[in-house]
């Protein structure tokens, strides 16, 4: 066939259209490709814990930084009323892990949660004395002797409210000589002599190694604690919070509570 003038250029722009197609088609699977850099961690989180867990969330927080390097943990460290009581008046928190349910309950009814709490583990108490015991304590009914000095937990901190309810349930009245505002501060009027026996978890005393004795007694069964952990709303960085969470609540975090003396939930 013989083409015409007008045939030549029709054809050379078809030629165009479909070279700039295929150009289009082999640009496309490259553009779409996922990045990993998409699910990486980047933030900085404020975790209000009970005092109770400082040895372990100091562990946990150190190894979720080492798989998270675009991440930072500080912690706060205290009783679980005088945590509760700073977050709810505003304290810069993302993380709060509780002693106990009563002071969980008190953030959730303020409305400051992100999500519903996860119980993470459990703990009961232990008595705590000097080494040696010079006092001769033996079980939790000695610890009611007149010349025995005292010292246990307010009863608004979680490990106050278990002594009253081993208190209770063992139908002995104690008398202590203080009541601290947190379980390190029991455990510090014992290593410093200023007590003949606290009352503290038996995590404390694990914790603390030679510096105290401990004296398991059969009443603590009466007062179990439950430690719930939750996110908190308006969390600059909510992303890495709930991840913290998740890793507490993971095997990795339980390995390291379990290791410690910390129950399972």
């Amino acid at each position: 066939m013989t083409r015409t003038p007008r045939t030549r250029p029709l054809l050379a722009a078809a030629g165009l259209v479909i070279f700039a197609l295929a150009g289009c088609a082999q640009a496309t699977p490259a553009a779409s490709t996922p990045t990993s850099s998409a699910a990486a961690l980047d933030g900085d989180i404020t975790v209000f814990a009970a005092a109770s867990l400082k040895a372990t969330f100091t562990e946990l927080a150190a190894s979720f930084e080492a798989e998270n390097p675009g991440t930072t943990v500080a912690l706060n460290f205290a009783g679980s009323s005088d945590l509760v009581t700073q977050i709810v008046e505003g304290a810069p928190a993302d993380v709060f892990a509780s002693a106990d349910t009563k002071n969980m309950t008190k953030l959730t009814d303020a409305g400051l949660a992100d999500g519903e709490p996860v119980d993470f583990a459990t703990n009961v108490l232990e008595i705590a004395v000097p080494p040696g015991n010079p006092a001769g304590i033996t079980d939790f009914a000695s610890l009611a002797g007149p010349d025995v000095k005292l010292v246990v937990c307010a009863p608004e901190v979680p490990c106050g409210s278990a002594t009253v309810a081993v208190e209770t349930a063992a139908g002995i009245t104690l008398s202590p000589v203080s009541e601290e505002s947190s379980v390190t501060d029991v455990l510090g009027k014992v290593t410093s002599d200023e007590a003949d026996a606290g009352l503290v978890y038996v995590t404390d005393v694990t914790a603390a190694g030679d510096a105290v004795e401990g004296i398991e007694f059969d009443e603590s069964a009466e007062a179990v604690n439950t430690y719930p952990i939750v996110a908190l709303k308006d969390s600059a960085s909510a992303a890495v919070a709930q991840a913290f969470v998740d890793y507490i609540a993971s095997s990795a975090g339980e390995d390291v509570l379990q290791a410690a003396g910390f129950g399972a939930p």
